[in-house]
Parts: structure tokens; sequence; C-alpha cells
């Protein structure tokens, strides 16, 4: 579904990603770990198209999006991929539902109908009744599973997450964890997250660990039919 070949990207003098080959497969939850540095982010927002590599291809079904103009690839960013950052990045003077709609308002759904999936969605998350709620009246808990639904408003391919639970304290991280499992088992939700916590990593379907802006090893666990 989402493959990378052979991806370079330098910041002046820096080589941050030295030769990158993944597959991401679908319907499931891979993380990336590794120290610092080692090209987590940037090689997360290479993948999610926010940003270009210097070399090397981003296939989706097989096509490179990397060859797309800049606006064909701000309307395929917006319909197939989903994001989550480790800040929610909610605009606090939206309500709610209002934050969740707006990629699908911008990918041009009718208002109405993109209120009503937006609504349906922070029930199903956990969050019914916040619909009119702004993101200063809500928990750093509350507010993340709003940005997964908001994420998920357009059905995208891939969710790429960032540190997604870094700022959450030990309870409110373990609920985001669960709830991102709990889509991929109900909604087959392929999500690709970045990560320092173990814990998330040793309970995901892959786990990539890069190191020096490579990637030194790749585990799967075994899928049971």
């Amino acid at each position: 579904m989402l493959e990378a070949k052979n991806i370079h990207k330098s910041f002046g003098a820096l080589e941050v990603l030295k030769g990158i080959d993944l597959c991401v497969r679908p319907g499931l939850v891979t993380t990336i770990v590794g120290p610092s540095g080692a090209g987590k982010s940037t090689l997360l927002q290479v993948l999610g198209t926010l940003m270009s590599p210097d070399s090397g291809s981003v296939l989706y079904d097989g096509a490179d999006v990397t060859t797309l103009p800049d606006r064909r690839l701000s309307q395929f960013r917006n319909t197939n991929i989903g994001f989550v950052f480790q800040f929610h990045r909610l605009l606090p003077e939206f309500t709610l539902v209002e934050n969740v709609a707006m990629p699908a308002l911008i990918a041009g759904e009718r208002p109405a109908k993109a209120y009503a999936a937006a609504s349906e969605l922070l029930k199903r998350l956990g969050l019914e009744g916040r619909d009119s709620h702004h993101p200063s009246e809500l928990s750093g808990g509350e507010c993340q599973r709003a940005a997964v639904a908001r994420a998920l408003i357009n059905k995208p391919k891939v969710v790429f997450a960032d540190e997604p639970s870094g700022s959450l304290d030990s309870h409110n991280r373990a609920e985001l964890h669960r709830l991102f499992f709990d889509l991929r088992d109900s909604d087959g939700v392929t999500f690709v997250i970045v990560t320092h916590d173990e814990g998330l990593a040793a309970d995901s379907d892959v786990v990539v660990r890069m190191a020096d802006g490579r990637i030194v090893d790749v585990k799967e666990k075994e899928i049971k039919l």
C-alpha cells in the first residue's frame, strides 16, 4: 500500500536519511523507533508527503506521489493521509466538531454531512456531548482523541502519528494507545507511529528501528488469521 524506495534527505551538509527502503502493510500498526536524531520524524514527514525527499520515491498503491505538482499533492494528502502530532494542533477559535470536520470541508464535502460525520467520530472516540466545546475546555487526552478523529474524517489510507502520546500522562497515554489498536481492529486503520515509548512499540504489529539515518532492523509479529 505504501512503499519508500531509496529515500535520501539532507539539510545543508547534514544527511538525515541515507537510503531508506520501507514497505508499510495496510491494516497494521507500524511503529518507528530509535534514538533522537536517527531521522524518524523526517522519514515520517517524507512518507506523509509533508516534505519532499532529495532523491528516491514514495509510492501509494504503486503510484509515485513525489512526482505530483503541489496542488495535486495537497489534494492527495487531504483525502488519503491523516496526521496526529505530539500536540493536538486543534484550532482554539473553533469548536471540536468544527476542528474535526475541517479536512472534510476542505475536500469539498457538504457542511451538513461533514459535521454529522465529525460528530459521529467524536461519539465513537469517547467525546459524546463535546461537539460545541473548544479545545481550551478539554483535557490533553480529550484533545488528542479529537485530533485522531480529525485524522480519520476523510477515511485515509494511512494515519501518521509523531510522538502522539508524548505530552500525555500515563493514564491518557495508555488510553490513546488502546484507541489506535481498537481502530485497527474495528476499521482496519493503518497507523505509522514515531515513538520513544517501547511499550507501544512492543504491542505494535511491526517495529522499524532506525539509527543514524538508516533502518537497522524490522520486526513483524506473526499475524494470526
